[in-house]
């Protein structure tokens, strides 16, 4: 059942706003959010959020919604302003969907994946990444990320699916040390009852994914939304059908020309004999 609208404050934010202005073109179309679902191909419920200010507009929708309204530009400006308001928080929703999905498949091209990641690693990748921050900020972005990783010992978790990039293996972040740490995480899970990891080598064809992260999130009701994110821009989730079937399509690809899941362990173990850990001179 669709829960009843918050009222919406639109001098108080650009989401608010945004949610008024759909649901008033909406209405003056004399459209039902079924039949706007079908037209602009995005889910009931995500246009739902997006009028009652719950979620965020998430591209290519702004300019669907003008073409469906024939409003020109007008949710397409109201975009600029939301994104602006709520660039730094853009992956809260995709963690929102984490916590509920029923599968997660996830490629990462030359980092870890923040699920896998020992709190070493991630704790040497806030350092490097997070310039001016103190000890203390860095310590809540760890616990934050750490906190994310109690999906993996639910009673009942989601299904999971890694694929590594080699450059992965083979970057090292921090130090040996935590690269060897790191490594040896990763084995456990290569294969298990809830996850599988495999690794992308570097011999294999370049693909579209190779620039950066994609994870795939599939919910028990069998949607997938995607988040997507890369150098030079800024990540995104995205539900829009066209889309998500595109991604899927080239994940699974990818899939298929990556390393087995006994292979993948091989190359692992392979890298972390060569990896060494830091010692202290005169130890």
């Amino acid at each position: 059942m669709t829960q009843p609208a918050r009222d919406l404050e639109p001098a108080r934010s650009a989401r608010d706003l945004y949610g008024v202005e759909l649901r008033r073109q909406r209405q003056l179309a004399e459209l039902s959010l079924e039949r706007l679902s079908d037209i602009v191909n995005y889910s009931k419920t995500h246009l739902h959020g997006v009028e009652t200010g719950e979620r965020l507009p998430l591209p290519p929708i702004s300019e669907k919604l003008d073409v469906a309204f024939g409003t020109g530009a007008l949710f397409q400006g109201l975009w600029g302003a939301v994104k602006r308001e709520h660039t730094p928080r853009r992956f809260d929703h995709c963690l929102e969907l984490e916590a509920r999905a029923a599968r997660i498949q996830e490629f990462g091209a030359s980092l870890v994946p923040g699920l896998l990641q020992t709190e070493a690693y991630m704790r040497a990748l806030f350092t490097a990444g997070e310039a001016g921050m103190s000890p203390r900020e860095i310590d809540g972005l760890v616990a934050d990320r750490l906190g994310r990783q109690e999906i993996l010992r639910r009673d009942c978790p989601p299904d999971f699916w890694w694929i590594l990039g080699e450059a992965a293996l083979r970057q090292v972040v921090g130090s040996p040390a935590v690269m060897r740490g790191q490594l040896a995480a990763l084995l456990p899970l290569v294969t298990t009852r809830h996850s599988t990891i495999q690794v992308s080598p570097f011999e294999a064809d370049a693909c579209a994914l190779m620039s950066g992260t994609l994870i795939l999130l599939t919910l028990p009701d069998n949607s997938t939304t995607m988040y997507q994110e890369g150098a030079g821009y800024y990540g995104e989730v995205i539900d829009d059908r066209e889309a998500v079937t595109r991604h899927v399509r080239e994940y699974d690809l990818k899939k298929a020309c990556a390393l087995s899941p006994r292979e993948s362990a091989a190359l692992i173990e392979t890298m972390l004999e060569k990896c060494e850990p830091c010692e202290s001179p005169g130890t």
